[in-house]
């Protein structure tokens, strides 16, 4: 696995983080005799396998070669989210002065340098949740600061210390994607790992690539002041969600400013005169060149299996998908078991946490298939945090028709929520899929500026099974933009009303009048 870049700046944040998360003066336990599980990798996956193990009581040592909390807490989401946050408050502070009336001081704009301390200063506060202390006084779990390689079908090497387990779980996550484009390493582009250590603003970004993480905080950096451009090679922004969800994004990043060079080719980067200029081919195969102060890669992710000797424990991976699992997250070695990143398509902290749970029962608590839990039964929902937020959970319409479901879709603009137009933010919808003829929610998109929290509604629903028409009962308090949902089921339980029940309708009322 590669190096992580290090922590910067070395202020008392970021000293607070390290002592929490990766203690210079760790002393690793003795490791004798058996465990029940070895983790490898403290991720969030890693973390969650960990804590729920021990305390069942299972006897659990938990391995990490970087810093205790994974990405999420260190180079992804508690730092993005905070920068995210900052970003919209800057953008609702120029809205209330365009649209509000609200007065706002001529030229103002964000104070980047401070912008970035809160970042790092709420990641501090936070990684006190993950702390090696913690793990070890807390919850009881031994913990090791170290490279973990496999030496065998039942044991691990950490820096000459042999852990023997009865079962074991990798959770090594996954780490940026740099695309193999000439002069791009020579850049020395800025990626989610490294990104959180800026303390001045860049005043030209360019971002490759147009997934979440792209899309997320081209908007901040734009929002905070940065001239940005976003290069991509898809059809469209956010090319795995619905495209009329992407469309909304798309408008919105265009008028904030934000220049998008879609469905291009990057041919090479070079190095003029001190600036980063990217040398791309158009879709119409025009020459395109992007001169930048910096340049901010969300290209995907790759996962880490490299340098974990898996090959020596019977564990079948592949570099670019990850350590392959069943639908019980079993590997090729039934006594390993895999979670997160390094093994899931969905490469979300909330699947890493789910899988995580599935893996010790399935691990520790199951007779051969008996009792497992499946991924298959997972409903996954996921968001993008960009502004208005895009937030998806279940089956998309192209996905239906590529399956032959048939399906019926119910959709309501938010301009038609009372809630979204006091707020000003009626772009967005909420749209819900049900399989056709019936009101059993099969998927659901939701463009708005909360979409990750009316989302929950949706997939609470699909998880218990409650069909659509149920919706029509359950009282909102007004006003609320989640009213979208009770409007859907409406047109849902409308659409119910065929012609010849409602002449039934008629005749009965009629004959009580």
């Amino acid at each position: 696995m590669s190096e992580r870049p290090p922590i910067e700046p070395l202020d008392a944040y970021n000293q607070t983080l390290i002592d929490n998360v990766q203690p210079s003066d760790w002393p690793n336990p003795v490791g004798d005799g058996v465990y029940n599980l070895v983790v490898v990798g403290a991720g969030s996956a890693g973390l969650i396998s960990a804590a729920v193990a021990a305390g069942l009581g299972a006897r659990v040592a938990l391995v990490e070669r970087h810093c205790l909390g994974g990405d999420c807490l260190n180079v992804g989401c508690v730092p993005s989210k905070a920068l995210l946050r900052a970003a919209r408050l800057v953008a609702d502070a120029r809205r209330a002065a365009a649209e509000f009336g609200l007065p706002l001081a001529e030229g103002a704009s964000a104070d980047f340098g401070r912008v970035m301390e809160r970042v790092r200063r709420i990641r501090a506060t936070i990684s006190a949740e993950d702390a090696a202390r913690r793990y070890r006084d807390e919850l009881g779990v031994e913990v090791f600061l170290g490279e973990a390689r496999f030496r065998g079908p039942d044991s691990v090497d950490v820096g000459g210390t042999i852990l023997t387990f009865r079962r074991a779980v990798v959770a090594t996550g996954a780490r940026p994607a740099v695309p193999p484009i000439a002069g791009l390493a020579e850049a020395e582009p800025l990626t989610n790992e490294t990104v959180f250590n800026l303390t001045e603003r860049p005043g030209r970004l360019a971002v490759i690539g147009a997934g979440p993480i792209g899309c997320e905080l081209a908007q901040a950096f734009a929002r905070l002041g940065s001239r940005v451009v976003v290069l991509h090679a898809d059809e469209h922004l956010l090319p795995r969600e619905d495209r009329e969800a992407a469309a909304i994004l798309h408008d919105r990043l265009l008028a904030e400013g934000i220049r998008l060079v879609e469905g291009c080719r990057i041919e090479r980067v070079d190095r003029r005169d001190g600036e980063k200029v990217i040398v791309a081919r158009s879709r119409e195969g025009a020459s395109v060149e992007v001169a930048a102060d910096e340049i901010l890669l969300g290209a995907g992710r790759l996962p880490n299996v490299e340098g974990l000797g898996l090959e020596a424990a019977g564990v079948v991976f592949d570099p670019r998908r990850g350590v392959r699992v069943d639908d019980t997250l079993q590997t090729s070695n039934p006594r390993i078991f895999a979670a997160g990143d390094v093994c899931l398509d969905w490469q979300f902290t909330h699947a890493a946490d789910a899988t995580a749970k599935m893996v010790v029962q399935n691990a520790l608590f199951s007779v051969g298939s008996l009792g497992r839990k499946k991924i298959s039964d997972l409903v996954m929902p996921w968001c993008t945090y960009t502004d208005p937020e895009i937030a998806h959970v279940g089956l998309y319409e192209a996905e239906a028709a590529t399956d032959g479901i048939e399906i019926d879709t119910y959709r309501v603009p938010l301009r038609e929520v009372n809630r979204a137009v006091t707020d000003g933010e009626e772009e967005g919808f909420v749209k819900i899929h049900t399989r056709k003829g019936t009101d059993e929610i099969l998927g659901a998109t939701i463009v708005a500026s909360h979409a990750g929290e009316i989302l929950n509604e949706i997939t609470l629903a699909m998880v218990a099974k409650v069909g659509l028409g149920r919706f029509v009962d359950v009282i909102h308090p007004y006003p609320v933009q989640a009213e979208a949902i009770k409007r859907a089921a409406g047109l849902f339980t409308r659409g119910r009303l065929t012609p010849t029940v409602k002449r039934l309708f008629d005749g009965y009322l009629s004959w009580r009048r």
